[in-house]
């Protein structure tokens, strides 16, 4: 068995893609750097993440196939889900081997299972950039706490920076500890060492604009006004609503 280590970024697999070809060597197993191998491992290798073999890679691909398959790729990259990274390796692989092209054909295993892990990521992106609830900051500054179940984030950041391009906002993630920051310019990657400015998924009181308090009772109740008791259907609600979703939006805080 052949063991690939490397550091779990997308650059670093699509060097792993052109190191494997260099050594005309293809791992069964991709771990992250420092891993324990399997018992049966033959052969380790360490890749180290190169931009040049990983932009070489890249270019490989977008000359080969459709820009809607490398979205998919990266999609199904985003999903994070387990063994991902060995089905997009597998895909690559597949595509510069083959002389057709193989995007639309669903009778190789990998193909489909790469296009419905991009399916659900792209859904997921879909719910984020429906139920993203902004709270303003005393400073007039517009947070968004979310914990999307994939890795959406930077697939909706274009989207709100044309969306809300005349305020100053930060989308981040608390599942996995980064956002972004968009100074009316640019959207750049931050880090926050305090997450506790947000408790329960809204910001912290003492940090939050008087307007604020007041806008959310008032969207609390449009909220409750537009209920019809007699049409309430729980199940058919956390299906167009899912319940993970519940913690950030103001209308399902008590």
């Amino acid at each position: 068995m052949i063991i690939f280590y490397y550091d779990k970024t997308f650059e670093g697999l699509l060097t792993a893609v052109f190191e494997a070809y260099n050594r005309k060597q293809y791992p069964d197993k991709l771990l992250l750097t420092g891993e324990l191998p399997p018992l049966f491992a033959d052969d380790c290798v360490e890749i180290i993440t190169d931009s040049e073999k990983s932009g070489r890679v890249w270019k490989g691909l977008v000359a080969k196939i459709q820009r809607n398959t490398l979205n998919m790729i990266t999609h199904a990259w985003l999903s994070e889900l387990e063994n991902v990274d060995s089905l997009i390796f597998r895909y690559i692989r597949k595509t510069f081997d083959t002389t057709h092209s193989i995007e639309s054909n669903y009778a190789y295993p990998d193909v489909f299972d790469l296009m419905q892990i991009a399916r659900k990521t792209g859904k997921e992106k879909h719910r984020l950039i429906e139920f993203i609830r902004f709270q303003k900051a005393a400073d007039d500054m517009y947070f968004a706490p979310v914990s999307p179940e994939h890795n959406v984030l930077p697939l909706i950041i274009e989207h709100f920076s044309d969306r809300f391009h005349y305020q100053k906002w930060i989308i981040y993630d608390m599942k996995r500890n980064y956002g972004y920051y968009y100074d009316l310019n640019s959207a750049t990657e931050i880090t926050l060492e305090n997450t506790d400015l947000f408790q329960e998924g809204k910001l912290n009181e003492q940090m939050m604009a008087e307007d604020e308090k007041l806008f959310q009772k008032m969207w609390k109740s449009y909220f409750k006004a537009l209920t019809i008791q007699e049409r309430i259907n729980p199940k058919l609600h956390r299906q167009h609503l899912p319940k993970r979703f519940w913690k950030y939006l103001t209308e399902k805080q008590d």
